[in-house]
């Protein structure tokens, strides 16, 4: 499976059970492992040389993700991509992001600003798409309510996790994309900053809507 070369030196800082996710995460959102690849939890601890236990975990927080699915036979498989899927978790997201900036603009700390100027930075340098969907994923995890308790929170959560492979290899047939939402995450994050929702909710949407269209390209040149 080549897991082994993409964990990298990573590893040190980690659990066994984180280490085997992001490694997970990484090849399936990289393309290492498409759609339909089957996961088998000895073959996948054996070249990570962990045990079997904490890639089952790891599995299982995939599969809450929305990356993998585990079937009653095969186990556990890596999703195929869908576009009407995603077509739909981009509707939705326009629908409840709006609701969640009202709710949580007055709410969100400076720490929480200091890490979003952060992960801004360095997804301004980051050129390896997985790794920058990582990034993009926690950037937005940011502005949600405190702590991300509520159930709206979770929904969104929940849908940000489904859309992430989709919008990685969308990066690889339209480079340019990373270099306009980094332009609007720091535009959102100035919106965030004056407390001004109408702005904040502007650019979300801008934000969604052309990362679907990106992704719409990638599907019709072949790529997802």
């Amino acid at each position: 499976m080549r897991l082994a070369q993409i964990a990298g030196a990573h590893r040190r800082s980690r659990t066994a059970h984180e280490f085997a996710r992001e490694t997970l995460r990484k090849a399936i959102l990289g393309g290492t492992l498409p759609g339909g690849t089957r996961l088998v939890q000895a073959e996948i601890a054996a070249e990570l040389e962990i045990s079997t236990t904490p890639v089952r975990e790891a599995l299982r927080d995939l599969a809450t993700e929305g990356l993998i699915f585990l079937d009653p036979h095969r186990g556990a498989v890596v999703r195929t991509l869908d576009l009407n899927e995603v077509r739909e978790i981009y509707e939705l997201r326009i629908a409840l992001e709006p609701l969640m900036i009202r709710r949580a603009i007055d709410t969100i700390s400076e720490e929480a600003f200091e890490r979003a100027r952060h992960l801004a930075e360095e997804m301004d340098k980051e050129r390896d798409p997985s790794t920058w969907v990582d990034l993009n994923r926690e950037f937005h995890s940011l502005f949600a309510e405190p702590e991300g308790t509520s159930r709206l929170a979770g929904i969104l959560a929940s849908l940000r996790d489904s859309a992430a492979a989709y919008v990685s290899l969308s990066l690889d047939a339209r480079p340019q994309q990373m270099v306009d939402a980094n332009e609007e995450h720091r535009q959102l994050i100035e919106a965030y900053l004056a407390r001004d929702a109408d702005r904040a909710i502007e650019i979300t949407l801008a934000h969604l809507r052309s990362t679907l269209a990106a992704i719409e390209e990638a599907h019709r040149a072949g790529t997802i």
